[in-house]
């Protein structure tokens, strides 16, 4: 079933425009596979929120948490990249990526209860504390234990693909095995403190590298939520991901290429 799961996703988002009318173009999306038990789940009630749910809250018999990162094509990334407020591509972008993710959770639930399995979701966005600005279910942190990437510097997470794009996930009593966590850093901030342009990015001064002002950050997608609001509920910013080093790939896996060619080029001949 792993693979008729993989399949269904990527081309369930590559056919969607076909009988949906909507304005994104995606990439192909990226699909992980986290046990519902693994030991990871119960930290996120003290890295998270002590009200986080558990897979097991969602279903009762839990085994797997299936994740997948829907990206976004380079044309919407960069329009997002210039002008200080978001662009009016990367509003219509989130908006219509979480209608793809609420879609889809459903296309896929019916699939999985077709072969005999029970399945539960939450919403892609908009679960979370206004007040305390935290997740009941964090997309971010179960990707991460699905090993569908790892955390930026910028917060998000960033995967082979890079972390401009929309996250989801769903819940399931079918087994399958879990993705297996890269033991690397991706964020070449992290990985060798060479980068950190996501800072630069942020507009309002709401990224550190010593942490998140995540009320500023929030203030700034309430105004943009505020000029969009014809387009639907867009409370998003993004500057700190467009047009970065990991905006599109896993830069870490270029900085070993050229560390290999440097390598190289110093060795005796």
């Amino acid at each position: 079933m792993k693979n008729q799961v993989e399949k269904f996703v990527k081309e369930y988002v590559t056919s969607y425009k076909s009988h949906v009318h909507v304005h994104t173009n995606w990439g192909e999306p990226i699909v992980a596979f986290a046990d519902a038990q693994d030991p990871f789940f119960p930290k996120l009630k003290e890295i998270v929120d002590p009200e986080h749910l558990l897979p097991c809250d969602l279903l009762a018999d839990a085994k797997t948490v299936i994740t997948y990162f829907v990206p976004f094509m380079k044309e919407t990334v960069l329009s997002n990249s210039k002008e200080k407020s978001a662009s009016r591509q990367w509003a219509q972008s989130y908006i219509e990526t979480n209608k793809l993710i609420l879609d889809l959770n459903i296309a896929l639930s019916n699939m999985l209860k077709k072969h005999g399995f029970k399945t539960a979701t939450t919403l892609p966005t908009h679960n979370f504390d206004e007040t305390k600005l935290v997740s009941s279910w964090s997309q971010k942190h179960v990707a991460y234990i699905a090993g569908l990437g790892k955390f930026g510097l910028h917060h998000m997470i960033i995967t082979e693909k890079g972390c401009c794009g929309r996250l989801g996930s769903i819940v399931t009593n079918l087994k399958i095995e879990p993705t297996e966590r890269s033991a690397g850093e991706f964020c070449l901030y992290k990985l060798d403190g060479s980068c950190g342009v996501c800072i630069k990015k942020c507009n309002f001064k709401a990224l550190k590298a010593v942490g998140l002002d995540k009320h500023a950050c929030y203030t700034e997608c309430l105004k943009n939520a505020e000029t969009y609001a014809a387009l639907g509920l867009a409370d998003v910013c993004g500057k700190c991901v467009a047009e970065v080093p990991c905006s599109f790939i896993n830069p870490s896996k270029l900085e070993e290429r050229f560390k290999a060619v440097r390598s190289s080029s110093h060795r005796p001949k």
